[in-house]
């Protein structure tokens, strides 16, 4: 049995070194002062255009759409983009564009119905009137701090095909908002840093910044249809490019407020399944992506030596904690005396969120009835 007991703890150290690694990266990368001076290719005098689809009207929606007009780059104009004027969330962009004079910004309503992607069929008519080279593509829930353009264009380097962000949750209400924090910061936002340190990253939709001539060239907003998720689409348009994707060293935040538990369950699997059918070599070892295998591995190898599998089991997983808390700490995200008790109850759900999303294929979007199967028009 002592061959056993290796395998596991080997297995337990190799992971649990992983998670160490991972979470060391992600110190490094959100320590380190905001990019604000442009890139080497990137500069705000060429004119940005930020791109907002909205469709109907979140807890912190007033928050997050006024953070676009207190920004302090000079040569911004703000395109929102909603596909019904009937809308609840249009009479809010009304008001905020009347209260912010001096700010080039308009909203434009129409549905082009280009894919099964609502958002890309949103964001369609703002992509054909901006007229500026750069354009950032935010979702309406992303609050944009005031350097927000120059900390994107400031990765924007010769061979950056694309400078994304991922959310970070902030501002939880609940447990099962605090779940949500627990998957978006230390585990998801985590994971993501430590590939784009290792030149590796991957796109995010929450926020993309685009070299406008880049994408137009790939074929514009319909190639982003070619994937079921545009933010797939987009990290294959910029490979396939022989360019990199580039994430911000400090991710914006996603202010959450309440969540239902069946709320962060469903995007999660939805998640899943996405990442399953773009990446499935990347999504397959994601089952062993949580402190479960390693903490049972631990336990299991001091068994069969004779050791208490309680205390191995207790220790790795306290390490594994200590590792998010002090990432949390050291990057300022939200962080509570319940955020431990997500993060266990997060690991625990990883491997059924796993076997989820590599079985099903259907999930519903902002009520859209969607599969992971469906080819794009």
């Amino acid at each position: 049995m002592d061959w056993i007991a290796l395998v596991l703890m080997i297995f337990a150290g190799l992971v649990t070194a992983l998670h160490l690694v991972t979470a060391s990266i992600s110190i490094i990368k959100v320590r380190k002062p905001p990019r604000t001076k442009p890139g080497v290719v990137g500069s705000a005098d060429q004119g940005v255009t930020i791109i907002r689809p909205v469709c109907g009207v979140d807890p912190f929606e007033e928050m997050t759409l006024r953070s676009t007009f207190e920004l302090t780059c000079p040569r911004v104009e703000i395109i929102f983009c909603c596909a019904r004027e009937q809308d609840p969330v249009v009479p809010l962009i009304r008001s905020l564009i009347a209260a912010y004079p001096g700010v080039p910004a308009r909203l434009l309503i129409g549905d082009d119905r280009i894919c099964a992607n609502p958002k890309l069929n949103n964001l369609l008519k703002g992509w054909k009137a901006a007229a500026t080279p750069w354009v950032i593509m935010a979702d309406s829930n992303v609050l944009m701090p005031n350097t927000y353009v120059e900390e994107m264009l400031g990765c924007a380097e010769r061979g950056i095909g694309l400078v994304c962000s991922p959310p970070v949750g902030s501002q939880p209400r609940g447990f099962s908002a605090e779940l949500e924090c627990a998957f978006l910061n230390t585990y998801q936002a985590r994971w993501q840093l430590s590939a784009d340190a290792a030149g590796f990253g991957f796109a995010q939709g929450k926020s993309m910044l685009w070299r406008k001539d880049d994408l137009d060239a790939a074929g514009g907003i319909g190639a982003l249809a070619l994937e079921i998720a545009e933010d797939a689409a987009a990290t294959k348009i910029v490979r396939g490019r022989g360019q990199r994707v580039r994430l911000v060293d400090r991710p914006f935040s996603q202010p959450l407020g309440s969540r239902t538990a069946r709320q962060v369950w469903d995007r999660q699997v939805r998640w899943a399944r996405l990442r399953r059918a773009t990446f499935l070599p990347f999504y397959i070892p994601e089952l062993f992506a949580g402190s479960v295998f390693p903490v049972l591995a631990s336990a299991g190898a001091a068994a069969l030596l004779g050791e208490d599998p309680l205390i191995a089991g207790a220790a790795v997983l306290a390490l594994w904690l200590a590792a998010e808390a002090v990432l949390a700490h050291s990057a300022g995200w939200h962080m509570s005396w319940w955020s431990p008790a997500a993060w266990l109850v997060r690991d625990l759900a990883l491997p059924v969120i796993w076997l989820q999303g590599l079985a099903g294929s259907s999930f519903t979007w902002r009520g859209n009835e969607m599969t992971v199967a469906q080819p794009a028009p």
